[in-house]
């Protein structure tokens, strides 16, 4: 029996659980306020209260470190690699701490991971969000000194899509999906025969977001830029952290703002416009599928919503086939992950720069 330690930082949340091979054994899901995290100039200023709390969770549980084979840790913005679990190394934790150019929750997770452990147990990351499979025309942007990234939430997007294959009695190889993840982030990609070859980038295209503005108007933006209004780290705060639905609604949470929008005019038109944008996101997906789509895949915290959900359906019900997988998967995908290379089904990859 393998018992594995998974830890997933969020935008706004840390999630917790310990399986033994397959079974989850216990899970947590602690929330952090925008409040909490505001006073924190940088994510990476976030380990110490991150790690406390897998700390005393563990404690809770009567564990200690080295009762775990593994700690199997969300995957960070590294360089651009291919699906698979790697090993965590300490290469990868400078990288994720000091080098990285993209600031991302996912980040912490590997750092974290690799300071609990001590050398004493492995740690592993499984599909990273930086898992690149797109095709050459989806890297042009419009502008030659910016390339497009592969940056999207590829651990439970890739875990749901191998479920519905299933569902479909299909291989996963052999399927065309569109797949919809709705959380904190949102990222809608087109994965062609296993392939993710289209995605946004959930921190700077596609919808705006509970907590993130999305695309945004270029020519506006730098305007505003220039303004000097905002320093630039604030400015950033505003389109990651305190953009989307936070900036409209003064909340992040998807059933506080549908329970406004029931009796506020303005909150019903924001809410409705982010459903508006997921599903105009979806469509073109779909296009870059030619169309070709076995079914429209619909996963995250935001898929619990049987209201929410409905205002995209609306629209997007001709395209192809609905399937819903709500809530995420991620932790039992990274659990998974480790246990193919603990049981050596599997070998993990070395990572390098």
């Amino acid at each position: 029996m393998n018992r594995i330690l998974v830890i997933n930082p969020g935008s706004t949340s840390t999630k917790i659980a310990v399986f033994e091979d397959e079974k989850l054994i216990v899970s947590e899901e602690v929330s952090h306020s925008p409040e909490e995290l505001d006073k924190y100039e940088k994510l990476m200023d976030q380990i110490d209260l991150r790690r406390d709390e897998i700390k005393s969770f563990i404690e809770k549980y009567g564990y200690k470190i080295t009762d775990f084979n593994a700690i199997a840790a969300r995957g960070g913005v590294l360089p651009p690699l291919e699906s698979g679990t790697y090993r965590v190394t300490k290469e990868m934790v400078d990288f994720l701490k000091n080098k990285t150019k993209i600031e991302h929750a996912s980040n912490l997770a590997a750092v974290i991971g690799w300071e609990l452990a001590e050398n004493n147990i492995p740690v592993f990351i499984t599909d990273p969000v930086s898992v690149d499979e797109f095709i050459p025309e989806s890297r042009i942007s419009g502008i030659p000194e910016i390339e497009r990234k592969s940056l999207y939430h590829a651990l439970n997007m890739k875990s749901v899509a191998r479920k519905a294959s299933k569902e479909l009695n299909k291989k996963y190889e052999e399927c065309n999906f569109v797949i919809a993840h709705l959380g904190g982030g949102i990222s809608i990609g087109a994965q062609r025969k296993g392939k993710m070859i289209d995605v946004n980038n959930a921190n700077d295209e596609g919808p705006f977001s509970p907590e993130r503005t999305g695309e945004l108007p270029v020519g506006d933006l730098a305007k505003l830029a220039f303004s000097g209004k905002y320093e630039k780290r604030e400015l950033k705060k505003r389109y990651i952290g305190k953009g989307g639905l936070v900036a409209y609604l003064g909340t992040n949470d998807l059933r506080v703002a549908m329970k406004k929008a029931e009796h506020d005019e303005y909150a019903k038109k924001v809410v409705e416009a982010m459903a508006y944008q997921i599903a105009k996101e979806i469509g073109g997906m779909a296009a870059v599928l030619k169309g070709e789509v076995d079914a429209i895949i619909i996963t995250g915290g935001m898929a619990r919503n049987d209201d929410f959900i409905d205002m995209i359906r609306q629209r997007i019900s001709k395209i192809a086939l609905i399937m819903l997988y709500p809530g995420s998967f991620e932790m039992e995908a990274l659990a998974e992950g480790a246990l193919r290379v603990l049981n050596n089904e599997e070998k993990a990859k070395d990572w390098k720069m």
